[in-house]
């Protein structure tokens, strides 16, 4: 079998941490613009979530110019995701990116479903959010992320599926940059 890198997690060494990305953060360029300690770990499933975008209080996301992911418990639905394994020295820089201080995202505890079984991560939920499609660029940062690190093709379609807005401006410098970086990638 295949080590997928999650075996060794059993036990947590006190060094790290398990992170369920569903969102931007699928893209490895983009998780490791913020986090270099981000290692992969394997494709994952969220049992009975499901994937929504909005704006955090009602606030577009200056960053993104658009709705960003989240995710909500809703019986039935199934989120995929990456698991990243980072170091805790991240940890901050993580928090930071996802907007905890000012509220955008909290930190969530979730128990997701890997070929191996069941592991333990952390993950972030908006809580007050009204739903807001995303701008062109978020999505398809997300759908270079499940393209790159094979999420299930079925879910890919999902994401593919997504009516972004109709922003037509461009994204920060870094972001247009690791968009053309997994296109390149892609073909």
């Amino acid at each position: 079998m295949a080590n997928s890198g999650c075996e060794e997690l059993r036990g947590q060494e006190g060094e790290s941490f398990l992170y369920f990305a569903y969102g931007s953060n699928l893209l490895t360029e983009r998780i490791h613009l913020r986090n270099p300690s981000a290692a992969f770990c394997c494709v994952a499933r969220l049992q009975d979530y499901k994937l929504d975008f909005g704006n955090s209080q009602g606030k577009t996301s200056e960053t993104w110019h658009g709705g960003i992911a989240t995710i909500f418990q809703s019986p039935g639905d199934e989120v995929w995701g990456v698991v990243w394994k980072m170091n805790k020295s991240n940890l901050s820089s993580l928090d930071e990116q996802e907007g905890v201080k000012s509220g955008t995202y909290v930190p969530i505890e979730v128990n997701v479903y890997t070929q191996e079984g069941k592991i333990t991560c952390r993950s972030y939920q908006m809580k007050n959010y009204e739903s807001a499609p995303p701008s062109p660029q978020y999505k398809k940062v997300i759908c270079l992320g499940a393209k790159e690190n094979g999420l299930p093709l079925e879910y890919q379609k999902k994401l593919n599926a997504i009516e972004p807005n109709d922003y037509k401006g461009e994204v920060s410098e870094e972001i247009e940059d690791i968009i053309r970086k997994g296109e390149t990638k892609a073909h």
